[in-house]
């Protein structure tokens, strides 16, 4: 006789079921992760602006680690004493020079490469940048001290769209792969020209994209030394490299370098802060194509 398994009494509720334990400790290991990873990123900032406050002696001195007088001494010896303006205007010279041709030959070339399916082309640009910069310094030095070149503007704006030009193709690449054909071939359609339908349909609808890639691109060069440490003048000193100043053969004034130090850091960070929506959906265009 076949055994039958009771049913259970009318209105009796089922026994609840237990999730597992690796699912109950999931939310408790995200927290701790994000917490440990956020300190570990926010930790050497916060020890940065704190020892800009503080004189060479309170920052060797343990016991003054968050309880101390602040100065801003760092920041006036910074910003007054040493010219540090010119060195500002300097930075964003070059930055925004680079970012802003790399844009003009860069969004039309990635527009090329998507459209007409340029496998090599893109592979060139790949490799660009895959090669370490500090392997092309020997080569530019040599190329550009022959042509008299060092130490003006026009070699250090080169030396960054070196970077900065492959970094825009390759993000505009998969942010135009993203956007529907059809959009272009109804605009052809209705009487635009292939370049016009560029102009005036895609080139709008791809703001976001340029923006990232414009953003990014700027971000580098602002922050970049080792270019400017070897193809700079006196006159063409970028912040990065102003900075090193503060490092001498007998000692360092890490008061002074860590307000310099502040003062590179905090314009990319209130740029950054403002354009991560641009960022963020400019890097993730071309992630769920197809």
């Amino acid at each position: 006789m076949a055994r039958t398994t009771p049913l259970p009494a009318a209105g009796a509720l089922p026994a609840t079921r237990r999730r597992p334990l690796s699912t109950r400790a999931y939310p408790a290991f995200r927290t701790v992760a994000l917490v440990v990873t956020v300190v570990a990123l926010l930790l050497p900032l916060i020890w940065m602006v704190l020892a800009s406050l503080k004189t060479n002696v309170d920052i060797y001195d343990p016991s003054k680690s968050f309880v101390f007088a602040p100065t801003f001494e760092n920041y006036v010896n910074v910003l007054t004493r040493n010219n540090y303006f010119v060195f500002v205007v300097n930075s964003f010279w070059v930055a925004f020079v680079s970012t802003l041709l790399s844009l003009v030959l860069g969004v039309p070339a990635a527009y090329s490469m998507s459209r007409f399916t340029m496998h090599r082309s893109a592979l060139v640009v790949l490799m660009a940048r895959v090669i370490p910069g500090v392997s092309l310094l020997v080569p530019w030095y040599y190329v550009f001290s022959n042509l008299r070149m060092v130490g003006g503007f026009e070699v250090l704006i080169l030396s960054h769209m070196f970077v900065a030009l492959p970094l825009i193709v390759y993000i505009m690449m998969g942010y135009f792969d993203s956007m529907p054909l059809e959009l272009e071939e109804s605009a052809q359609v209705d009487g635009l020209t292939p370049i016009g339908a560029f102009r005036r349909i895609t080139l709008p609808l791809s703001v976001a994209g340029m923006a990232t890639a414009g953003i990014l691109a700027f971000i580098f060069s602002w922050n970049n030394f080792m270019f400017a440490l070897v193809l700079s003048g006196s006159k063409t000193k970028t912040l990065p490299v102003a900075i090193f100043d503060f490092v001498s053969y007998a000692s360092i004034d890490w008061g002074g370098l860590m307000a310099a130090a502040t003062v590179v850091t905090l314009p990319i960070m209130v740029v950054a802060l403002f354009a991560q929506r641009y960022i963020v959906s400019g890097l993730t265009a071309g992630a769920t194509k197809g």
